[in-house]
């Protein structure tokens, strides 16, 4: 099948595996135009670019493979390896080693291995190599940055490693390879960085762009013919974010406004979780299209995704203002919190004046005159005493956040869930409490139990998150049906979401 695919050129086929070249040493995409011409027996093959590059290979410079859209194949996987790949693309095994990133997991350091070879078909540190040369071949190609900053953008810890990286994996040093992109200057070169970050099609932009707009926060984000921007803080400096589709390219633009190199990689591992780019819409398809109720949403919406959220803190603190209320209020209640409590940014821009307030700011700040209620204000309080006294982490693991949030007043499995879908892009997170999502399932039959919607949601493994989300949309496309939420945990009401 491999060996078809690699003939064919088939877009569809590109970032899920990778070809070796014995003859070249080079290893390419499926889509490359080199590809087909070289002799099978010339020919290997990878599920990872980590894996072609442990094994010897180097990236072919015609096809970019730093270019291709991320792998999905580890979303069905075991949930150590996903949150292992999330820490690596946020650069946690950079200048670290292995060992204590296992412990951090819960692992030992071969047993860490042995799960990455079986998933993966690399090691952690080759997948942590690739993912710096990769993205320094982005900042090479994509920007007017000095060698020095792309070397720490890109988690190297020194020049001299940077340059010697680059060369043995790409046979020429990065400043001949800047030469090869013959990327023009432009004005706002010297302040602001662009990437590009494919995905696989098909992509309903539409979808996640109205998700996002109507619950843009004043002051904090917009969303708008230009694209989503919003201010973020990057380490002690705020900075801005645009991204937007690039017409005729299966891609979205990233640029970065304003922050420290060492930002960079972090804000695009982040931009990518948000605008769900590593799914894989065919296979989410293939697999919940055997379910009949699920089979006409998904030829309706084929390039749905998860609408992310900037930040775990962030998207708690909004949930639970959320949580029984329209998404107007929602908005409305957010963006006085921001206003308030947010600290305050020049940016030359009058939509975007304030960064989302810090847990240490929403601790002790005062939350008077806000309407919001006494509940969510206790909720509010304890959740931001926690992050800021360190008792309550997110990167601690999906079962110690899980287990974490329920402990909080006002938090339950509703919003821990929603949490885990919008703040983790966890594929399979399942807010079965939700009152919109148990009536959509139940069809035109009464709601479901919390119970009977688990048993119904078990064929939709591991994709429950994307069912959820189609359901959501069918039912926000439904005329309005009267509801009343299930308990204060759960933000039941249609359009809450």
């Amino acid at each position: 099948m491999l060996e078809r695919a690699r003939r064919s050129r088939d877009p569809r086929f590109d970032g899920r595996f990778y070809i070796g070249v014995t003859s070249t040493g080079v290893y390419c995409r499926p889509i490359c135009p080199a590809a087909p011409r070289a002799q099978s027996r010339h020919t290997l093959y990878f599920a990872t670019a980590a894996a072609a590059h442990e094994a010897g290979f180097r990236p072919c410079l015609r096809c970019r493979p730093e270019a291709a859209p991320g792998t999905s194949a580890w979303l069905g996987t075991s949930a150590v390896v996903r949150r292992a790949l999330r820490l690596i693309q946020d650069g946690a095994l950079d200048g670290s080693r292995l060992p204590p990133f296992a412990a951090r997991l819960g692992l030992g350091a071969r047993q860490l291995d042995r799960l990455f070879a079986q998933h993966v078909g690399a090691s952690p540190l080759a997948l942590a190599q690739t993912r710096r040369l990769h993205f320094a071949k982005g900042l090479i190609d994509g920007s007017t940055l000095p060698m020095t900053e792309v070397a720490l953008a890109s988690g190297y810890a020194s020049l001299r490693r940077f340059n010697a990286a680059v060369l043995e994996a790409y046979g020429r040093p990065p400043r001949s390879l800047r030469r090869l992109s013959a990327r023009e200057p432009d004005s706002a070169a010297a302040s602001e960085i662009r990437l590009v970050l494919a995905y696989r099609p098909p992509y309903d932009w539409a979808q996640i762009g109205e998700f996002l707009r109507v619950r843009a926060v004043p002051g904090l984000e917009t969303l708008d013919d230009a694209g989503y921007a919003r201010l973020i803080g990057a380490g002690r400096t705020p900075a801005v974010i645009c991204v937007r589709p690039i017409p005729g390219r299966d891609a979205l633009e990233l640029r970065v406004s304003s922050a420290p190199p060492a930002a960079l990689a972090p804000i695009a591992a982040s931009v990518r979780r948000m605008f769900d780019l590593a799914a894989d819409p065919r296979q989410v398809a293939a697999d919940l299209g055997a379910d009949r109720q699920l089979r006409p949403l998904l030829r309706r919406r084929p390039g749905l995704r998860i609408p992310g959220a900037w930040d775990p803190f962030e998207c708690a603190v909004r949930a639970v203002l959320g949580q029984q209320v329209s998404v107007a209020v929602a908005r409305t209640l957010t963006a006085r919190l921001v206003r308030r409590l947010g600290e305050p940014v020049s940016t030359g821009s009058d939509a975007l004046t304030h960064l989302f307030p810090t847990a240490e700011r929403l601790a002790g700040g005062d939350l008077d005159g806000l309407g919001i209620t006494g509940a969510r204000v206790r909720a509010l309080r304890a959740l931001a005493c926690a992050v800021a006294r360190g008792t309550f982490k997110f990167d601690a693991g999906p079962a110690a956040v899980d287990a974490g949030l329920k402990a909080l007043p006002g938090f339950g499995q509703w919003t821990a869930q929603y949490i885990a879908l919008r703040a983790f892009g966890e594929p399979d997170a399942l807010p079965e409490g939700d009152l919109v999502l148990r009536r959509m399932a139940g069809g035109a039959e009464r709601p479901l139990t919390a119970c009977e919607l688990r048993r119904r949601a078990e064929s939709w493994r591991p994709w429950r998150g994307y069912a959820t989300l189609h359901l959501w949309c069918a039912a926000s496309a439904a005329p309005a049906r009267s509801t009343r939420p299930a308990g204060s945990d759960q933000a039941t009401r249609r359009g809450t979401r």
